[in-house]
């Protein structure tokens, strides 16, 4: 079976917006955590969801996802102190009842646009290679400094911008969390970089631009331009 594990633990700092967390500001008529969990909802090759949840903000989820249908969530579990703890939190729930291979694509709650193809290439990817990183190229030049002066300058061609989903099979993305506790290495910035460090080796599944995370405001006005031509292709078959 093929999960996907939504993490919608953010406080929406960067977003400003201090009556409710960003993944719960409406779009269009809906919620962004919605508009996310749509696309796993309607992807026949996913079987369950389980959300990493704000905990003073599940009972309201849980009354969003009756509104709108979306029967394939089996749990929300409150989120931790950081992501790493949040990811891990709903990663036990989903060993409750996950079988040897099943795969889990860890995805962030706001990042709406992932799309059919991009689930579908990652499910692939992991039965193929045992793991996936959705990644998409650098369109800017990458230096590194010190002392605020230039060090280095990269080549381009080999940078990609790492982002979500993040997929492995359960039970060796477990294992490197539980690893990561024994250790206390307990500040990893994401899944792609905990596999890594404890030695697996990770593959890409090249994104779509427009898979972009809404953090801040300026975010907010990029979702509304992706939307409505997203809107436009369908109703005109562009």
């Amino acid at each position: 079976m093929n999960h996907a594990l939504i993490f919608a633990g953010g406080s929406g700092t960067r977003m400003n917006s201090r009556a409710r967390p960003k993944q719960f500001l409406q779009f269009y008529g809906k919620e962004l955590i919605i508009h996310t969990l749509e696309n796993f909802q309607n992807h026949h090759e996913i079987d369950n969801i389980v959300v990493v949840c704000i905990e003073d903000w599940i009972l309201y989820l849980e009354k969003l996802l009756a509104k709108y249908e979306i029967d394939k969530v089996k749990k929300i579990v409150p989120g931790g102190k950081t992501g790493q703890e949040s990811i891990y939190n709903g990663l036990c729930e989903i060993k409750e009842f996950s079988k040897p291979n099943d795969i889990v694509l860890v995805h962030d709650g706001v990042r709406p646009f992932v799309n059919e193809n991009l689930i579908s290439g990652c499910i692939k990817t992991v039965k193929e290679k045992g793991s996936a990183i959705t990644v998409t190229p650098a369109i800017e030049t990458i230096v590194t400094l010190e002392d605020g002066r230039i060090k280095t300058i990269t080549d381009r061609s080999k940078c990609f911008h790492a982002k979500a989903p993040q997929c492995f099979y359960v039970d060796e993305l477990f294992e490197a969390h539980k690893k990561a506790i024994d250790d206390g290495n307990l500040n990893m910035i994401d899944s792609a970089s905990l596999m890594k460090f404890y030695g697996h080796e990770l593959y890409t599944v090249q994104g779509n631009f427009d898979n972009i995370k809404i953090t801040t405001p300026a975010d907010f006005y990029t979702f509304k331009a992706l939307y409505e031509v997203r809107e436009n292709q369908q109703i005109f078959g562009l």
